[in-house]
């Protein structure tokens, strides 16, 4: 059986793309974990690609790259990918041409519509549910209505809660559930972590296959089942909300390929 120490050894050879959660594996709110930037430039220099891969789909790819270039993070050659985009590219894909309720953010609107999507208020096709820190009730009462009147109905992804300081709010899982009681209704597509819908997308934009990529986070259950559930490699930090205690108990497909204190741990295996 290899150690933990042989699975970060053959991780660190064999991925060619690290897929980054960010709050609680890169960052804590604005403050970066240990040497983070000395940490990506060492995988950089090892020839890893770093892709920022959240389910945050209430920010724009614009917006996060706004923020990791303020902490220092962001190079060239980088790439951000949001539960918001997967969606999209699953809109163009599978529902091309048809008119698209979105409740979310004004940002996300401009990003679907930048994207190619078109939105309608009245007489839309498709129903898409976001992170939505905007939300209204008169959002609420549209969405409901096309769910009821059973139209496609597409999340970005399922998290109850966001990563947050203090108390964590409610996230898209925590509108489903409201959504589930007033219509009957569950997503037909969930798009975001640990679904495969977004793993798909990765695997095409990347032009890499599920064995050449790892996935690192702080989360079994959104980033290692997503990870799994992808054939990608998996790698647990310890600097977020998972720990150490609750490894060992984890369900089959939430186990990681290796743990370790912080994505900084892997720079020794680098070489």
């Amino acid at each position: 059986m290899k150690s933990n120490a042989d699975k970060l050894r053959e991780l660190a050879a064999r991925a060619r793309v690290f897929l980054l959660d960010m709050d609680g594996t890169l960052y804590l709110g604005d403050t970066l974990i240990g040497d983070m930037r000395g940490t990506l430039r060492a995988l950089r220099a090892a020839g890893k690609r770093a892709v920022y891969c959240t389910n945050n789909s209430s920010k724009t790819a614009k917006e996060y790259v706004a923020k990791l270039s303020r902490l220092g993070l962001w190079e060239e050659g980088d790439l951000v990918y949001t539960s918001g985009m997967a969606a999209a590219e699953y809109l163009k894909a599978n529902c091309a041409g048809k008119k698209v309720y979105l409740v979310g953010t004004e940002a996300l609107k401009r990003e679907f519509a930048e994207a190619g999507i078109p939105l309608a208020a009245e007489d839309a096709e498709v129903a898409v549910l976001a992170y939505d820190t905007e939300l209204t009730y008169r959002k609420l009462e549209n969405v409901n209505r096309m769910l009821v009147e059973g139209k496609p109905y597409i999340a970005t992804h399922a998290d109850d809660v966001c990563p947050a300081e203090g108390v964590y709010p409610p996230d898209v899982g925590s509108f489903i559930q409201l959504l589930h009681r007033s219509s009957g209704r569950l997503p037909d597509v969930v798009c975001g972590k640990p679904d495969t819908v977004m793993g798909r997308f990765l695997l095409a934009r990347l032009g890499a296959r599920a064995e050449e990529i790892a996935m690192v986070g702080d989360r079994p259950y959104t980033d290692m089942r997503f990870g799994n559930n992808n054939g990608f490699y998996t790698l647990l930090v310890l600097s977020g909300e998972a720990k150490a205690e609750d490894v060992p108990a984890l369900p089959a497909g939430d186990k990681p390929f290796a743990v370790t204190g912080s994505l900084n741990d892997i720079v020794p295996y680098l070489n």
